[in-house]
């Protein structure tokens, strides 16, 4: 393309586009960061970025119809931080989700000892252990296959129309549904873990009873492997599971996000 083309091109494109295209990108910014397989570490930079730009590039229509879009830089500067709080918003509950699921393989590793094994997660890039990892890995592949990344790019598609760009946020409501968020991330990953961790309970109670009977016998070299072995059993009876727990929680995330910015 010629210089005199480019040139005509961008004077068919006015100001307000570019100011809502900048602004739709910002709302969608907050997903790369924040969500889960958006923001993975595994996936370079540049192509989130080039993905976030043609997802601002498709919204942009959607966004800006029968919208005054200010051309102004103060203005738009605080429309941006408007639509970072909204993106930032979707992003999170999405993200909490996950982070329980992750949490649990988190508890998993400290109470059956698998915790002395971290390495290191191409996922996150923290020291995990082998359960944090394989939990990790698992809501990763549950998430692509109940359409997590389509719920989540609907759920923002839909945010444009519960809260347009220049219509403002409530601040109060945003940051209530977060913190809720953020609250539930320990209780539901109690609610994952709790079976595997009831096993390891017991298997821990039958050991002390058994110390108590025969005292003779080494407890910590005879019940280590056993809790291992205990919890390696737990998790592969109760992760079929988790596929319906976190597609209905990760439904359940993106609405009441959505909720909050619909007031």
């Amino acid at each position: 393309m010629s210089a005199a083309a480019v040139e005509q091109l961008l004077r068919t494109i006015a100001p307000a586009q570019v100011s809502a295209f900048f602004l739709v990108l910002t709302r969608v910014a907050p997903l790369f960061v924040l969500a889960p397989m958006f923001s993975s570490s595994m996936v370079p930079a540049r192509v989130r970025t080039v993905i976030a730009v043609a997802l601002a590039l498709g919204l942009e229509p959607l966004a800006a119809a029968g919208r005054h879009i200010p051309t102004a830089p103060l203005p738009v500067a605080g429309l941006a931080l408007e639509q970072l709080l909204i993106g930032g918003a979707l992003a999170f509950a999405v993200a909490a989700t996950y982070a329980a699921v992750q949490a649990a393989g988190t508890f998993l590793d400290a109470i059956s000892g698998f915790s002395f094994g971290a390495q290191l997660n191409p996922l996150t890039g923290s020291q995990d252990a082998s359960l944090s990892r394989l939990y990790a890995l698992v809501g990763t592949a549950i998430f692509i296959a109940v359409g997590g990344d389509a719920w989540v790019l609907r759920g923002l598609a839909r945010t444009f129309k519960l809260a347009p760009l220049g219509s403002g946020v409530n601040l109060t409501d945003i940051t209530v549904g977060s913190l809720s968020a953020f609250g539930a991330i320990f209780t539901a990953a109690i609610e994952i873990a709790a079976p595997v961790m009831l096993a390891v309970l017991v298997t821990d109670i039958a050991f002390g009873m058994v110390s108590r009977v025969v005292p003779q016998l080494n407890v910590f070299a005879v019940g280590f492997p056993v809790k291992i072995g205990v919890a390696v059993i737990a998790v592969t009876a109760s992760l079929p599971f988790l596929a319906g727990w976190f597609s209905t929680h990760l439904a359940n995330g993106v609405g009441l996000a959505l909720r909050e910015l619909g007031g």
